[in-house]
């Protein structure tokens, strides 16, 4: 699934707007990113949103 396990960050639903004013329904998907994160001083693989590796809200193992 498309969640990043730091933030939860998730797909969004909402609607594609036309000129002429017709709804289609699309979804929105977070950039999500599968990397290995230092925890407790192991090296664990976690799927993580580009927002977050970018804040620095996780440590990558090098």
């Amino acid at each position: 699934m498309a969640k990043c396990e730091i933030c939860s960050k998730s797909v969004q639903f909402g609607n594609n707007v036309s000129h002429s004013n017709k709804k289609s329904g699309r979804i929105w998907r977070p950039n999500i990113r599968r990397v290995r994160v230092m925890e407790n001083g192991r090296i664990v693989r976690r799927y993580v949103c580009t927002r977050c590796i970018r804040s620095g809200l996780i440590k990558k193992a090098v």
